[in-house]
């Protein structure tokens, strides 16, 4: 069952009726619906594209957070093969809400780290929706270990409305460990690339996103805080999302233009939830395109360059 937008609600209407009519026909073999429903799959077609042919800030959000958009098990399924994952920071416990392991990319081994949401409401819990804990850092900060201990390259994907901020999880030193993931990220010899699939949520994103390259979706989004708590704190009203996602700049065609991102994956018309196979392979595409570019990059100096591109990041627009 196809899952609706708000703004999606008068698509809705029309594949609902397209869809009303086909199972009439299939009930009355005599009934011939063809041509109507020809004409409301015209109609529908031609609707989508001008939704999503015009996207603000605030739909690309609510896109971003579609719940049938795929998810890292999604794409670790699809594009990895000899999976292995690995649990546990060996310090307190297996946080669900990050998964990873080894597997083999295209033929080449790799670290796999991601966020992942969950599908239905008991993955969903499991899960934390994709809000990690300290430990689930932790365990993308021992994993990013073994890989530069084995010179694997590390792909990560990231979909996270940002780090848990529950009271446990503040006892256990949640700034700390993601201040250290992302020292990590920094800090690896062998090459790291981020796809940002969905959400990239603040701190919680940038701590498996500091890499050599990152993409993002072209209807995903990534910023330093959601369009409801920015809200919240400028205007006193939550209900300020949508002039406070136009001000974040969080889109991937912002994100680009500001240098942040290095490339956008293109989605078909109606997003990665109507294409999701599609999109995965589009996905492990620019994965490829990636790694090749900084694959045959010493160490040593795969490190100082990625330092480098985030000490200079916003100098330019400083500057100007």
């Amino acid at each position: 069952m196809q899952n609706y937008l708000d703004f999606e609600k008068p698509l809705s209407e029309i594949e609902g009726k397209a869809e009303e009519l086909r199972a009439l026909a299939r009930r009355n073999s005599e009934m011939d619906v063809d041509e109507e429903a020809a004409a409301l799959d015209r109609k529908a077609a031609a609707m989508l594209a001008d939704l999503y042919g015009s996207l603000d800030p605030w739909r690309k959000c609510q896109v971003a957070r579609h719940p049938d958009r795929p998810h890292c098990q999604d794409y670790v399924n699809a594009l990895f093969t000899e999976w292995t994952p690995l649990a546990g920071d060996r310090n307190f416990a297996d946080d669900l809400a990050i998964m990873g392991g080894l597997a083999r990319f295209r033929g080449r081994p790799v670290v796999v780290l991601g966020q992942e949401k969950g599908n239905d409401t008991r993955s969903r819990i499991e899960r934390n929706f994709g809000m990690a804990r300290p430990e689930g850092y932790r365990k993308a900060i021992r994993l990013m270990d073994l890989a530069d201990r084995f010179g694997l390259p590390v792909i990560t994907l990231v979909d996270t409305p940002g780090a848990y901020p529950g009271k446990g999880a503040e006892e256990r030193g949640q700034a700390e460990a993601i201040a250290r993931s992302t020292e990590k990220c920094l800090a690896l010899e062998v090459p790291i690339v981020s796809v940002v699939i969905g959400e990239g949520g603040s701190g919680g994103a940038v701590a498996l996103a500091t890499a050599d390259r990152i993409a993002m979706l072209e209807h995903s989004i990534y910023s330093v805080i959601s369009p409801e708590g920015c809200a919240s704190i400028l205007w006193k009203d939550a209900e300020k999302m949508r002039e406070a996602a136009a001000a974040l700049r969080l889109t991937a065609q912002d994100l680009q233009k500001l240098g942040v991102i290095d490339r956008i994956i293109p989605e078909p018309v109606g997003g990665a939830q109507r294409h999701r196979a599609t999109v995965i392979e589009s996905v492990g595409d620019a994965i490829a395109e990636m790694l090749d570019e900084v694959g045959g990059i010493a160490g040593a100096d795969l490190r100082t360059a990625r330092r480098n591109r985030y000490l200079a990041m916003g100098t330019a627009t400083l500057a100007a």
